[in-house]
This record gives C-alpha cells, sequence and structure tokens, in this order.
C-alpha cells in the first residue's frame, strides 16, 4: 500500500511539475483542529522540514495567527483525519494546495522558502 501512496504522490508531483519530496509521516504536521471536521476546501502549505516536524501546515477555514491554531500531530494519523491530502505530501518544500473532492489547485510559493 505504501508504495501506491507513493507513486499517487509522484504523479501529482509530475502533473504540476513539483520534484517529488518523500514525507516521512512519522514526523509531525501542524493542523488545524477543524480539519477533522470534514471541512471543506482543505489548504495545505508545505515549508522546509525541522526538526520533528515534516513541514507540513494543514487547515480548513481562514487561516489564523493564533498560536493554538495550529496542533501537533504525527503525519500518520492523516489516514483518519484527512485522507484526501495524502496524495499531496510528497509535494516539495514551496507548494501549496487547497482541495476537496472536486476541485484541484496546486501551487509553488517560493515565499514559503524565506526564513523568517
Amino acid at each position: 500500500m505504501a508504495k501506491t501512496l507513493e507513486n499517487k504522490q509522484r504523479e501529482i508531483c509530475s502533473k504540476f511539475g513539483a520534484t517529488f519530496y518523500g514525507c516521512d509521516c512519522n514526523l509531525k504536521v501542524g493542523i488545524s483542529l477543524n480539519v477533522r471536521n470534514g471541512i471543506m476546501p482543505i489548504n495545505g502549505l508545505r515549508i522546509k522540514p525541522k526538526g520533528d516536524a515534516n513541514g507540513w501546515y494543514i487547515w480548513t477555514g481562514e487561516w489564523s495567527d493564533a498560536d493554538d491554531f495550529f496542533a501537533p500531530l504525527h503525519g500518520h494519523h492523516l489516514v483518519e483525519w484527512a485522507p484526501l491530502v495524502l496524495p499531496y505530501l510528497g509535494l516539495e518544500p514551496g507548494w501549496r494546495f487547497l482541495i476537496d473532492e472536486n476541485y484541484e489547485d496546486v501551487w509553488e510559493d517560493t515565499e514559503l522558502l524565506k526564513n523568517p
């Protein structure tokens, strides 16, 4: 099954001209808690991985700068929380997505690569 998911991730990267950049799902993502409620669409962005985080931030609704907007979640829990995002996790740092069951927008955002 893991190989099938990697193939799907590679297909998404190829479709949008991104380089495949594996995602270690044993590391953490930042996720808004409302993702688990099935609210659509789902947003995702990837910065450079650091420490115990794989660089992904995933949310629904309006972005917030509140300290508690994102909670840490091991990537392997996304199977239950938001399986729709799994094929997009191979996108390299500096990429974003906005998806639901009937919509897909994926784009490069080099601003994500700048140091804060």
